[in-house]
């Protein structure tokens, strides 16, 4: 099928169920183009080429290029919090269990490349260009996996309160987008940071993930002790 067919395809959609599949083609392309490159090198033009659309077709359905991203990344997190398992186990060590959770979390956001990218976009890209509804969509939907993962970590640390297991979501949150970027450097930094010596930029995100979290998930236990 021509672009040019596709095209008049999806301008005709007018149906619930036709829009919700456009809306899905749309949002399965982003994807797909994340898995190959960043959110920054990713045009609304080039997106839309990949799902065969022409640009203003795919403005019928989503506001704006970040709006498709802030969906993505909804999804991408919710999936994350549907297969996040925690267990406290037993240990009478100090701060072992603090510690076996927040090691946990940071492990399993490791594995999750697209969701790391997609927050350390968020605050500084994605929600620069976007309405009052889907800001609002958005924030909301962030709350409450914001508030699903406190009460995951507090299940298992019961010595937190709502106000520090919600801090702590929140933090795990701003750690990986303020360390993701330095987990990706470009190809200069990448080779002359091999130069010097220094470790990979990916084990240094990840050992320096869980640490952050471990310090703050026992901080707040000792904090609330």
């Amino acid at each position: 099928m021509s672009q040019k067919t596709l095209t008049g395809t999806f301008q005709r959609a007018r149906r619930p169920e036709q829009v919700a599949a456009r809306r899905e083609a749309i949002l399965t392309a982003a994807a797909e183009m994340l898995a190959e490159r960043p959110v920054a090198d990713i045009s609304l033009r080039e997106l839309a080429g990949r799902v065969g659309l022409a640009k203003s077709n795919v403005l019928r359905y989503f506001d704006s290029r970040e709006a498709i991203f802030l969906e993505v990344l909804d999804r991408t997190w919710t999936g994350w919090l549907d297969g996040l398992s925690l267990t406290p186990g037993r240990s009478s060590a100090r701060h072992a269990r603090e510690t076996r959770v927040a090691t946990a979390i940071a492990a399993s956001l490791v594995a999750e490349p697209l969701l790391c990218e997609l927050f350390s976009t968020m605050g500084g890209v994605l929600e620069r260009n976007i309405s009052h509804d889907v800001a609002r969509d958005f924030k909301t939907r962030f709350t409450a996996n914001t508030t699903r993962l406190a009460d995951l970590v507090r299940a298992c640390v019961p010595a937190l309160d709502d106000a520090a297991a919600t801090h702590f979501a929140s933090a795990a949150v701003v750690l990986v987008a303020g360390l993701w970027p330095f987990a990706n450097p470009t190809e200069v930094v990448a080779t002359v940071s091999a130069e010097l010596g220094m470790p990979c930029a990916a084990d240094l995100f990840a050992a320096g993930l869980t640490e952050a979290l471990v310090n703050q998930l026992t901080g707040l236990v000792a904090r609330a002790g």
